[in-house]
């Protein structure tokens, strides 16, 4: 049987692939109930941006509690890793594509 640490040691680019998976299973089920809350402020946000979400507001996340992951620590260096800066800029950025706004 496989323990928790036997399955992070599985690593796509120095990441953790079931840390990764976990976070976009937990944010597609908790989509609905976060869509739910920002429609009574009258925010219309569909799942699909929830989902582009999740790395952003992972590390944002992550900073804030002062968990030092990968991600978060080359996201947050100044000196490089412009790859992963852009690719984080950009989802923020798609996810804002599907949003509405209307009334309470």
């Amino acid at each position: 049987m496989l323990t928790f640490e036997e399955l992070r040691s599985f690593r796509l680019f120095g990441f953790t692939v079931f840390d990764t998976a976990l976070a976009f299973v937990g944010i597609y089920f908790a989509a609905p109930l976060l869509s739910k809350l920002f429609k009574k402020i009258g925010i219309f946000i569909p799942r699909r941006s929830w989902l582009l979400w999740t790395l952003p507001i992972g590390t944002l996340v992550h900073k804030i509690i002062g968990q030092s992951t990968p991600m978060t620590d080359e996201l947050f260096d100044p000196s490089g890793y412009y790859l992963i800066k852009i690719f984080i800029i950009a989802l923020v950025i798609l996810g804002f594509i599907g949003m509405k706004r209307g009334k309470k």
